[in-house]
């Protein structure tokens, strides 16, 4: 059953390709509705484009479009009327209000939760969830779940390999620290012939 409960993403939740990478793979277990807008992808892709000189965007168009395709309807459009209405710190957040109000998400998953102030967010029956707190909460409703999840995603990382404490520790790095902790016991159901130890 797909759940009704859902999360829009914050620029900031796309920039690392490691988080990236996860949050799609625990976005397919239907454990919550992922969205975003492509003004989201427009300023991850900028973002980093800016801060790595060996990208350029068309680099990142593919990683765009399998964004889209690996969760139905992730996309949010016609939001953009909302924005003059939103006051936030940064004017350059609106549009991540105003496309969560749109999509009726129940909460804003960022690293950045100053940034919408807790009483303008409830004004809009808002909230932001920081991302290591969203994923330990998706995690407790659906440990089976997303435990397969995190082990596809960490067996998709071949070219090179890696093993399962780099990927954990690549995770706290990422900006998620008790997430890479929790899933610390998930190695022994890694495949040795992955180069984990196991």
């Amino acid at each position: 059953m797909i759940s009704t409960f859902t999360a829009f993403f914050d620029v900031n939740v796309f920039y690392g390709a490691r988080l990236r990478s996860l949050v799609l793979y625990i976005a397919q277990t239907k454990l919550f509705r992922a969205r975003w807008s492509d003004m989201v992808h427009d300023e991850w892709v900028r973002n980093l484009v800016t801060n790595r000189t060996d990208l350029q965007p068309e680099n990142l168009k593919k990683t765009r479009e399998l964004m889209n395709a690996a969760v139905p309807d992730c996309l949010v459009t016609g939001f953009e009327p909302l924005m003059g209405g939103i006051v936030l710190p940064d004017p350059d957040d609106c549009h991540v209000v105003a496309a969560a109000i749109m999509t009726r998400a129940n909460v804003v998953v960022t690293f950045n939760q100053k940034d919408f102030p807790e009483e303008i967010m409830e004004t809009f029956r808002l909230h932001t969830k920081h991302p290591d707190d969203f994923l330990m909460d998706v995690f407790s409703l659906g440990p089976n779940d997303v435990s397969e999840a995190v082990i596809n995603d960490f067996l998709h990382y071949r070219a090179p390999p890696m093993t399962f404490d780099d990927y954990r520790a690549s995770l706290e790095k990422a900006g998620v620290p008790n997430f890479a902790a929790a899933i610390e016991p998930l190695e022994v159901l890694i495949p040795s012939s992955n180069g984990s130890g196991c």
